[in-house]
């Protein structure tokens, strides 16, 4: 069930207003009533298809007789007041469910229905809905638009002056695209009011200079903004040359933006004035809220429809000429340029502020999210998406409110431009408790770093590594791969760069014979130039230009790296060799960096004579590190979005049963028997090896005479709920020969573990291949993660494992049979015959359509999965199941 049955939720209509989507019920026939006798005769019409005053009573009476099987209704209200109705009732037997959409006259072509209509279309899916039926008069125009709209799958019948619609609800990519999109043209429009206001007021501007409110008040006036500034004091008077009105319902016009400054007991009293006066949007600076104060603050911008950035935050500016908005506390106002950047730390904000600074690249955009109760990461990557300026994306964040929807708007953005993130957080243990070697390998460093690779997001370890991989993608061009030159005046500091690169990732290639004649040609005597390429301590400026130049034409390698440490033969000669990295003639194939182990700062940006910059570098690694990320960026980019394969034999509803039945007798959830977990995984194709259960001595002689293969030899498992790791229990016996074997070791095991074995599982002994690993884990904010890599009893003591975000595409699957450091056993290591890779992409494409349509799948461990040349096969499987409702991820919410 989505959330709307629990609570209701907040989301915008396509003009930014914020509209509560709700459940309607008996409580709303007097509303419902209301909502049709304002209409006009004409939209009467067209929505009952005649006038007449009993339509609208039979409409409110259906609402109002509540909650049945086969219907639902869903009321959209603004300020308690309710502006738009959706309903669908079931016509059994058919999972078709037939429709009506009803919007207020004064709220239409505003995106109420087709909000509605979303968020009805999920309701239904979840209660076993396929279809929506409506009949429509081919002259109501808008609501075919509204149907056509939506995205979905939709056929027409005509009959005469009515349209008979069926509306498919299948949640294919086109739908999520059409939903996006009228989340983003929203979400930006809602955005207008906190960084682009035309008026501003700051609350809480302390007459102390020392107080943040007066700080933010002396930037905003000091920041050349071209709006209207007010604030508000109880004492009234001038703050900082601005007047100062004793309240918010005092001043001359609502502002855009109102900036809190307040104690925390204050701010929900502050918010509540702020929505009575009609403010667009809060910025709140204030920390410390406690619950109570939150929820007061929450209540206050979703009932009067304001966005909210922050609480506990340093600030937000906007450098667009038309704004020119520094309203932080920072200590120096930013730069104008094309950077946007969105932080949860108000220290990392500064320390990116100062170092962006430092570098000479301005920004477009900087919001401090402080502890994000409302604007998001995800909000901020739409606005420079659309703003027309910014073309590099930072981020500093620590958690995720929605990951999904995140990573899907981040895999469009990232298109257009870098998008760079830390990933912090990087030292947590793991899941300790980890019940499964699913759990234990998915920890939340793995499951963040599956959603920055797939999003095509640059994740680095530091601000400071973020910064340099910055200066770079800001002033350079992009490079095309992962090979590297390496110039230096010395060997050693060329020796050096070289290793930073292949530490990096990062190839160094030996140069073709003809391209080293060619640089010889140029160097003085004694250089080498095989890679790294010496051109010694005699090096001229023009010489050393030459070299740069022809390395970053020639199409031999992806980037130069050029290693300069000062010689006294430079300082002899008057040499400038900095100088023929800034004068190289353009354009460049791929970018040029250059080291200067002299250097006192980290990175610096040298003016190149084209308008461009050349990064340097203090310590070779840094550059290396920003050469690798530049060319992951690149690699990603050259690859077609990948597609999830359809997938025959795939019984989901029968999947959606057998969780059912089981959690029907297990309300709090656990750990499925031998034959229900193999009957899920067979709804999803997943090969296992053939197996018996036995209950006692008996049943198991009978099932080894049945099950043993050419050789005659099985093996036995014990079985009790709870028991996983059953290597570490020493709880199953191999290579069992003979009826008095299994019987041996049938005795064995109820010796040692009595009446909490409740049976044993009997199987074939498998034939030898490698032993891989797969398996997914249910991430309560990620959602499903699929985990691949290296099997058998050391999968967790070598933790050769990769992970990726279901629903897997092709390329996922291709990254994670890639990406392990057991992959070359895969692919036919040292002569040995390759696996079958086809098997192994379908069973991780199974295991991802099982984790995603079945939310109630809490891990699924498969462990040793054997591989070899002719196909794979389960050996041993364990599923945990928990009650958990479904949710989907992309429908439009505010948080």
């Amino acid at each position: 069930m989505t959330g709307i049955q629990e609570v209701p939720v907040h989301a915008l209509l396509a003009d930014g207003t914020t509209v509560r989507i709700r459940q309607a019920g008996p409580a709303d026939r007097e509303e419902v009533l209301r909502l049709y006798q304002k209409m006009s005769p004409e939209n009467l019409r067209l929505r009952f298809f005649y006038v007449s005053p009993a339509s609208a009573r039979q409409a409110a009476d259906r609402v109002a007789a509540g909650e049945r099987p086969g219907y639902r209704a869903l009321a959209a209200e603004r300020e308690g007041h309710l502006v738009g109705l959706a309903e669908y009732e079931v016509l059994p037997p058919d999972s078709t469910a037939e429709i009506s959409v009803a919007v207020a006259d004064d709220w239409q072509h505003r995106g109420v229905a087709t909000l509605l209509l979303e968020h009805l279309a999920d309701a239904a899916r979840t209660s076993g809905v396929t279809a929506f039926s409506a009949d429509a008069l081919s002259e109501n125009r808008d609501v075919l638009k509204v149907f056509h709209d939506l995205g979905l799958r939709i056929t027409r019948h005509f009959d005469g002056p009515e349209v008979h619609c069926t509306i498919e609800l299948t949640e294919d990519d086109t739908y999520l695209s059409a939903v996006e999109a009228r989340g983003r043209a929203a979400d930006v429009v809602s955005l207008q009011p906190l960084l682009r206001p035309r008026a501003v007021v700051v609350i809480g501007a302390g007459r102390r200079p020392g107080s943040v409110g007066r700080a933010i008040l002396r930037n905003i006036r000091t920041g050349s903004y071209t709006g209207l500034v007010f604030a508000v004091h109880p004492e009234a008077g001038a703050i900082a040359g601005v007047h100062a009105y004793r309240s918010v319902a005092d001043l001359p016009q609502a502002p855009d933006l109102a900036v809190i400054a307040v104690p925390a007991a204050a701010v929900a009293e502050v918010a509540e004035e702020c929505g009575k006066a009609g403010v667009g949007a809060l910025l709140v600076v204030s920390a410390g809220l406690d619950a109570h104060q939150s929820g007061g603050l929450m209540g206050a911008c979703r009932r009067y429809g304001m966005r909210l950035a922050g609480p506990n935050c340093l600030g937000l500016a906007n450098t667009e000429d038309r704004v020119c908005l520094d309203a932080t506390f920072a200590a120096r106002h930013p730069g104008p340029g094309t950077a946007g950047v969105a932080v949860q730390s108000g220290g990392v904000g500064i320390a990116l502020l100062d170092g962006l600074a430092r570098l000479g690249i301005g920004l477009s955009t900087f919001v401090s999210l402080g502890d994000k109760y409302d604007v998001s990461g995800n909000d901020l990557l739409q606005w420079w998406e659309s703003d027309g300026h910014t073309d590099l994306a930072l981020l500093y964040l620590e958690s995720f409110g929605n990951p999904r929807a995140f990573s899907r708007t981040a895999r469009r953005v990232a298109r257009s431009m870098p998008v760079l993130t830390v990933d912090a957080g990087r030292s947590e243990a793991g899941r300790r408790a980890a019940a499964s070697h699913t759990a234990a390998a998915a920890t939340p460093t793995m499951t963040r770093q599956a959603l920055f690779t797939q999003a095509g997001i640059t994740a680095t370890r530091t601000i400071g590594e973020l910064l340099d991989t910055a200066a770079l993608l800001h002033a350079q061009p992009l490079s095309h791969g992962p090979n590297v030159a390496v110039v230096s005046n010395t060997g050693g500091a060329g020796v050096l760069a070289a290793d930073a690169c292949a530490e990096a990732g990062l190839a160094v290639p030996p140069l073709a014979a003809d391209l080293v004649d060619e640089l010889l040609a140029l160097l003085p005597d004694g250089a080498t130039a095989t890679n790294p390429v010496d051109v010694t301590a005699a090096v001229s400026e023009e010489q050393l230009r030459s070299c740069i130049g022809l390395l970053a034409r020639h199409g031999a390698v992806d980037s130069v790296l050029v290693s300069l440490v000062p010689t006294a033969v430079a300082a002899a000669t008057g040499e400038d060799l900095v100088g023929a990295l800034t004068s190289l003639p353009g354009p460049l194939a791929g970018p040029v960096v250059t080291v200067l182990p002299a250097q006192a700062a980290r990175v610096e940006l040298l003016p190149a004579a084209d308008e461009t910059a050349v990064p340097a570098y203090s310590d070779a690694e840094d550059a290396a590190r920003a050469l690798a990320h530049a060319a992951t960026r690149a690699d990603w980019l050259s690859r077609l979005p990948g597609s999830v394969p359809e997938l025959p034999e795939v019984d989901t509803g029968r999947a959606r049963d057998l969780v059912t039945a089981y959690l029907d007798g297990s309300p709090e959830g656990g750990w499925l028997d031998p034959q229900a977990t193999a009957a899920l995984l067979a709804c999803y194709g997943i090969p296992q090896i053939a197996w018996a259960w036995a209950r006692d001595e008996e049943e198991a002689v009978v099932a080894a005479e049945r099950l043993a293969g050419p050789d005659g030899r099985v093996v036995m498992k014990a079985h009790w709920p709870g028991l996983l790791h059953k290597s570490e229990q020493h709880a199953l016996h191999l290579d069992l020969q003979n009826a008095s074997q299994v019987r041996a070791a049938h005795r064995d095991l109820v010796t040692r573990f009595g009446d909490r074995m409740t049976g044993v599982v009997v199987q074939p002994l498998a034939e030898r291949g490698t032993e891989l690993f797969a398996g997914v884990v249910q991430d309560e904010v990620f959602g499903p993660l699929v985990v691949f890599g290296l099997g058998g009893t050391a999968t967790e003591l070598l933790a050769d494992h990769a992970a990726r975000l279901a629903p897997l595409t092709d390329l996922d699957v291709h990254d994670l049979l890639t990406s392990p450091r057991c992959s070359p056993l895969l692919f036919g290591y040292a002569g040995s015959p390759a696996t079958d890779l086809g098997a192994l992409e379908q069973l991780l494409h199974r295991l991802s359509r099982m984790a995603s349509e079945l939310p109630q799948l809490a891990e699924a461990d498969l462990n040793p999965v054997l591989a070899g040349p002719h196909g794979i096969t389960t050996l041993d499987a364990r599923v945990r199941l928990v009650p958990r409702h479904a949710h989907d991820p992309y429908l439009r919410r505010l948080r």
